[in-house]
């Protein structure tokens, strides 16, 4: 090896540890807003197409277009969002305290509902060890309690971090506001400087929109829509905690086949066995009609199941997320493995002399 091309290959390597660590300080300087980064960047994905639209029909001004898109995101996306948590903290408190002071025996509640049933149903209810009122009683109270202290101390944090939640709001609606006007040119940029070869970029930045537009319209509206149609109905029955009740069938709607019925359908069980029989069956009907329907309708028409991931990955990668991240995780995971996939279908591809960028998901 001549000392020039010695020389070379030193200043190469040089110059790529410098590359690593600057980015590496840059994401670390970055780091205490990766949230609001992050939803930014998912909004603007989202809503890139709706953007396009009211360029195309505001005459091409883009600072004009960016600010209309940026205020139908708020409008119908922060503001129900910021409601929808008032009213989940609120509700969340005002059933631990009930419960705490003894309007809310959830013990009488059990009970009546074990005389209510069947004997057979009795007697399954004995082999699973579940007719001990008492153990029941403080195993719920010590659930809601948890839930409790968890909603209060929330809000608490919610209350000393204004500050900090005011700000990050801002650089996310400020941020938010640049990738809508110049995604594009943002995009092409980064497309342009990973070094892939085209092809594998391409693959990779379609999968990316993919993922982050079928988890949003194809899994969070989804939710969104089954825990509002819930939380409707067990207002209009007069069930206690209807939007309380409403978030958690959103969050029980990624569980593939159980979804929302896992909180409806022991709801209108209880009713039926006391003495409620009307609104037991309305909910039955409702909840099957309506509610269990909406997954197998908007889904495959807001996205098309050649763009959706197995159940199962979509699943775990949601609540690997939600365990490591919080709230982010809920994109973050299902964002990772969509990648992962997507990685190794192009590594598979180039192998095979093949490509395929949207991997497992085109079997499903």
């Amino acid at each position: 090896m001549s000392d020039d091309t010695r020389d070379s290959t030193l200043r190469d390597k040089a110059f790529l540890a410098l590359l690593v660590l600057v980015t590496l300080a840059f994401g670390w300087i970055l780091l205490p807003f990766y949230g609001a980064i992050l939803w930014a960047t998912v909004l603007a994905t989202v809503f890139a197409p709706a953007h396009r639209w009211l360029l195309t029909a505001l005459g091409g001004r883009s600072n004009l277009a960016a600010f209309v898109t940026l205020l139908i995101i708020v409008g119908i996306v922060l503001l129900p969002l910021a409601l929808t948590a008032g009213s989940l903290v609120a509700e969340a408190t005002s059933l631990y305290e009930r419960v705490q002071s003894g309007q809310v025996d959830l013990g009488s509640i059990f009970q009546n509902f074990l005389d209510a049933l069947p004997s057979w149903a009795s007697s399954l209810f004995g082999r699973l060890g579940l007719t001990d009122v008492g153990d029941i009683q403080s195993r719920l109270v010590a659930i809601l309690k948890e839930g409790g202290q968890f909603f209060a101390t929330q809000a608490v944090l919610v209350g000393q971090g204004t500050a900090n939640f005011v700000i990050s709001l801002g650089i996310m609606l400020y941020l938010l506001f640049f990738l809508l006007r110049d995604g594009e040119a943002i995009a092409g940029a980064v497309r342009h400087a990973i070094p892939l070869r085209s092809e594998e970029k391409g693959a990779l930045y379609e999968r990316y929109t993919v993922v982050v537009r079928a988890m949003i319209k194809g899994t969070v509206l989804v939710a969104v829509v089954q825990g509002a149609l819930g939380g409707l109905i067990f207002w209009l029955l007069g069930i206690h905690s209807p939007v309380l009740w409403g978030v958690v069938m959103a969050f029980m709607s990624l569980l593939p086949a159980i979804g929302a019925a896992a909180v409806w359908l022991p709801v209108a069980i209880y009713l039926l066995v006391t003495g409620a029989v009307l609104k037991g069956i309305v909910l039955i009907a409702f909840g099957a009609g309506v509610i269990g329907l909406v997954d197998n309708l908007l889904r495959p028409y807001l996205v098309g199941k050649s763009t959706r991931m197995p159940d199962f990955i979509v699943l775990l990668s949601t609540l690997g997320g939600i365990a490591i991240l919080g709230l982010n995780g809920f994109v973050v995971g299902p964002l990772i493995a969509a990648m992962f996939f997507a990685a190794w279908d192009i590594a598979a591809g180039a192998s095979t002399g093949t490509q395929g960028p949207d991997g497992p998901s085109q079997k499903t």
